[in-house]
């Protein structure tokens, strides 16, 4: 069992997150095979459309529904008093904790780095209302920060010996990623993150542990048994980076920022960053799991 995205979202639920870890403690002292991933970041990246009940978007009549008085007005209500079967992020983390950032019309860009709260106000309208008209003009879903999770759990989980680390995205270069629009700064500084602020800076875990969550431990849960350590006969994936220097640019308000204190990279022995520089060589490949070769 792998619990993906390890999280209590909403400050409601931040309590509950020493009675999950027990649980899964005890699951595993029976024999089960429980472990967990997260990112190192105190809020979730998805589209603003989980604010409202999933039937909104169904048989493709989203804009239809929102643009119908009467659809609109029970969405409305459905949004701000959730029935509790569905996510309903609009109501873990309120107006002040989602911040929209995936506007492409001209007229939506004076918002981004806002939160809902504040784009309700700068447009009169309640937050709900503001969202509708949204996703309206934008035609499109809106890539959305939700601040939802707490730091002192965050800090907890990442001391946890069957918790591995991840990002939840792809790769970045904000040469071509930028022009695109904002992303949420895990995909430019998850593991920079993990080695700068909460190994050398906060001393939440050891070096050695950060470590072997971001690559060993992750290699064998997924069954990559030639990969995750620096041993003969293993595919060479190395980084080569400063202890004292390494660390995360990237922000939720200036996501697109490369990490810094990172040398050198090769991956499967070919030298892919020499000097904090890209060589230009692709050496990556699919990576298939043992579910895959099957």
């Amino acid at each position: 069992v792998e619990i993906y995205h390890l999280k209590a979202a909403g400050k409601r639920n931040w309590s509950k997150m020493a009675q999950v870890i027990d649980i899964i403690n005890q699951a595993r002292a029976e024999g089960i095979d429980v472990t967990a991933d997260m990112y190192p970041y105190p809020a979730a990246g998805t589209g603003l459309e989980s604010i409202l009940p999933p039937w909104v978007e169904a048989d493709g009549r989203f804009y239809d529904n929102l643009r119908d008085p009467q659809i609109r007005a029970k969405v409305r209500a459905e949004a701000l008093n959730p029935s509790g079967d569905w996510e309903a992020l609009g109501d873990l983390c309120g107006p002040d904790g989602i911040m929209p950032v995936g506007f492409q019309q001209p007229e939506n860009q004076q918002y981004i780095g806002k939160r809902l709260s504040e784009i309700a106000a700068m447009r009169g309208q309640a937050w709900i209302d503001a969202a509708f008209d949204l996703f309206l003009s934008e035609q499109q879903s809106i890539d959305t920060i939700y601040f939802m999770m707490d730091e002192e759990n965050l800090k907890r989980q990442l001391q946890l010996p069957w918790l591995t680390i991840g990002t939840d995205a792809g790769g970045l270069d904000p040469t071509w990623a930028k022009p695109v629009g904002p992303y949420h700064p895990r995909a430019y500084g998850s593991y920079p993150r993990i080695l700068g602020k909460y190994v050398r800076d906060e001393q939440v875990l050891p070096l050695e542990e950060a470590i072997r969550k971001m690559s060993g431990a992750v290699a064998q849960r997924l069954g990559l048994f030639d990969r995750g350590l620096l041993r003969p006969g293993f595919m060479a994936d190395v980084v080569l980076f400063d202890p004292t220097t390494i660390g995360d640019r990237a922000t939720f308000e200036e996501p697109h920022q490369l990490s810094v204190g990172i040398r050198e990279v090769w991956v499967n022995g070919v030298r892919v960053l020499r000097d904090g520089q890209h060589t230009n060589a692709k050496p990556g490949r699919i990576v298939d799991g043992p579910g895959r070769r099957v």
